[in-house]
């Protein structure tokens, strides 16, 4: 067996041609850790940000050597540490959290906590469940955030993307009228999920989902006194007229993640793909994703 892999990295962010790919020394799993052989990683908008040098200008990066790149995986368990009930060769999926780090999923193997991981259904191919994890638990955590629903009325902005489509469905899942916010393209793909259609938005919403990232263009849409949930944590913008603003912090959740990828595999949750590209392809893949448009994730197969 090879002592080293091979995995995505930025030293200086700076863009895509500031990706490298290194080779970094193979690590065994400690107790309650799984080596999982990466089958693929999806490439996700916090991704272009972090490559591009978003989160070291907002401090939330100090890497001295190399930040690694990727949230999320799926792949197979090629070693397990003490205390791990996962078999080797057991098919997971899982997320790792957090921007200060010099590791990544963009990578031919990777060693994680096993309770951040779940078993992939029997069916659900590991190119789609890799897609899943990231976008499945956020829009989960998200919609916790809005709390229950009880009627009221929710815009989720990005509905046609992989966020925003996993939380038009939970959110009214939780008792809220949605309605979703795309392309007029896409009407047809966000009414199919349940919801209402809109591409020109009028003000006076009890609640606003931001998956697309308005920011401060979203907030005008709440109703005073509503609730504004975004996804970008430490630039959430400015509460007015009583509107209570909350920011996504995805965090790692085996036991919710199993749930979500069985409802995947149900098809009660949406997973698509765009393509699959291989990891030296990476840069590219981030210069595809920045122009916008993309329905359904890229997955980087190492």
């Amino acid at each position: 067996m090879s002592t080293t892999f091979r995995t995505a990295v930025v030293r200086v962010p700076d863009g895509p041609d500031s990706i490298e790919i290194i080779d970094v020394p193979v690590t065994e799993p400690g107790p309650g850790q799984v080596r999982v052989a990466i089958a693929g990683a999806a490439v996700n908008p916090v991704d272009v940000a972090v490559a591009a040098g978003l989160f070291h200008r907002r401090g939330l990066v100090h890497q001295p050597h190399h930040t690694g790149l990727g949230w999320d995986f799926a792949g197979t368990v090629a070693a397990a540490g003490p205390g791990v009930g996962l078999p080797v060769g057991s098919r997971v999926a899982g997320l790792i959290d957090g921007f200060d780090r010099d590791f990544g999923t963009y990578a031919e193997q990777l060693v994680v906590s096993a309770a951040d991981v779940a078993p992939v259904p029997d069916g659900l191919d590991l190119t789609t469940a890799a897609a899943v994890p990231l976008n499945g638990v956020g829009a989960a955590q998200l919609v916790d955030l809005l709390g229950d629903g009880e009627g009221r009325s929710l815009l989720v902005t990005g509905a046609a993307g992989a966020l925003g489509a996993n939380v038009v469905v939970l959110a009214r899942e939780r008792g809220w009228r949605v309605t979703g916010l795309a392309r007029s393209q896409d009407e047809e793909f966000v009414r199919g999920l349940g919801a209402g259609f809109t591409d020109r938005p009028a003000p006076g919403w009890d609640a606003v989902a931001d998956a697309a990232a308005l920011q401060e263009a979203g907030v005008p849409l709440v109703r005073d006194g509503g609730l504004f949930v975004g996804v970008q944590p430490g630039a959430e913008p400015a509460g007015e007229r009583g509107i209570t603003v909350r920011a996504l912090i995805a965090r790692p959740d085996g036991a919710r993640l199993a749930g979500i990828l069985q409802a995947v595999a149900e098809g009660r949750l949406p997973a698509r793909v765009h393509a699959v590209v291989p990891l030296d392809e990476v840069a590219s893949t981030h210069r595809a994703l920045a122009k916008g448009g993309v329905r359904g994730r890229y997955v980087l197969r190492p």
